[in-house]
C-alpha cells in the first residue's frame, strides 16, 4: 500500500480504506490506479461498481448543464457578446489537436504548460485533470489519436485566445474546463470501445 501510495500520490490511509471496503474509490483515484497499474480504466470502474453507461451519460449531462449555465451568465453579464456552444469548443479542439502533432505545437505545450499553470493558481479539479493529461502527453502514453486529443486540451488551456478568451474575468477559464471534460469523455469512450 505504501508503494502504491507513492506511485499514485494517494494517501496510504485512503488506499487502505478503499481496499478494506470502508470507502469507495472515486473516479480520480481509479484513473491514478489505472495509470500506475497499466490496467484499462473501464475495468476499474466496473470493479468499483460504477455503471459505465451512466458515467458517460452523466458526463454529457454535466457538460450540457455547464454550457447552459455559461450561456445564461454570458447573456446576463454583457461581458462577452459572442454565442457560446459545445460545437465551437469542439471545433477549436480539432484545430488544436492537429497543431499539437506538429513540432511547433509540441514545443509550445512543453514550454508553456507550467507557466500557464502558475498563472491560474494551479488548483481545481480541471487543473488536476490537465496535470494528468500533461504527464500522459510527456510520457507519450496513448495512441497517436489519443495524444492528439490530449494535446488539443493542453493547447486549449495554454492559448489565451480561445472560444472565451482567458482574460475575461471571471469566466475566461470556463470553456477550458468544458474542453477538458470533452477530451476526458472522448478518452474514456475510446477505452470502453477497445474492450
Amino acid at each position: 500500500m505504501r508503494k502504491l501510495s507513492e506511485l499514485t500520490a494517494i494517501d496510504t490511509a485512503t488506499i487502505s480504506r478503499i481496499i478494506n471496503g470502508k470507502r469507495k474509490a472515486n473516479p480520480e483515484h481509479l484513473q491514478k490506479f489505472a495509470d500506475c497499474l497499466g490496467v484499462p480504466i473501464a475495468e476499474l470502474f466496473v470493479a468499483a461498481g460504477y455503471p459505465i453507461e451512466q458515467k458517460e451519460e452523466k458526463l454529457q449531462s454535466d457538460i450540457h448543464t455547464s454550457v447552459d449555465m455559461i450561456k445564461n451568465f454570458l447573456e446576463s453579464s454583457n461581458l462577452y457578446d459572442k454565442k457560446f456552444s459545445i460545437t465551437s469548443v469542439e471545433q477549436q479542439l480539432d484545430n488544436y489537436g492537429q497543431y499539437s502533432q506538429t513540432e511547433e505545437g509540441k514545443k509550445s505545450i512543453l514550454e508553456s504548460f507550467e507557466e500557464k499553470l502558475q498563472k491560474t493558481g494551479s488548483i481545481g479539479p480541471f487543473i488536476n485533470q490537465l496535470k494528468e493529461l500533461f504527464e500522459r502527453f510527456l510520457q507519450g502514453k496513448g495512441t497517436p489519436g489519443e495524444l492528439a486529443l490530449i494535446g488539443s486540451s493542453l493547447l486549449y488551456f495554454i492559448i489565451s485566445v480561445d472560444v472565451i478568451p482567458d482574460y475575461i474575468f471571471p469566466i475566461g477559464y470556463l470553456d477550458d474546463a468544458i474542453a477538458v471534460q470533452i477530451v476526458m469523455g472522448l478518452l474514456f469512450k475510446k477505452e470502453i470501445d477497445l474492450q
